[in-house]
């Protein structure tokens, strides 16, 4: 059960930052392969992101499944939505539906 004060916390991260990226690790050290590709993916895309690194406080690790519903790690949020994990990015990335999606958002260049 996670309490509330993580929640609030983590809601205000997804909130405050036009994209977030719960995952292993930093971008600059990854702690996992799947934290990598979606870190790899934001940086091709030369989007700024926030990272929050789940390994550093397990109230953070648990609360993030939590919060989004969703069991796995890393997790990818734009504008406040959550957007998956890193099969679902990359296979958006690959499509081109994450593109559009952060062209949509404002957040790249058309």
């Amino acid at each position: 059960m996670t309490d509330q004060a993580t929640l609030d916390a983590i809601r205000q991260t997804v909130q405050s930052n036009d994209i977030v990226l719960f995952m292993k690790g930093d971008p600059t050290f990854p702690q996992c392969g799947f934290s990598s590709v979606v870190a790899r993916v934001l940086d091709h895309l030369q989007v700024e992101f926030a990272s929050v690194n789940v390994l550093e406080d397990m109230n953070v690790r648990e609360g993030i499944k939590a919060y989004s519903d969703w069991p796995t790690i890393p997790q990818l949020y734009v504008k406040g939505e959550f957007v998956g994990g890193c099969d679902i990015v990359r296979e958006m990335f690959e499509t081109g539906e994450l593109q559009a999606l952060l062209r949509e958002k404002g957040l790249i260049a058309s």
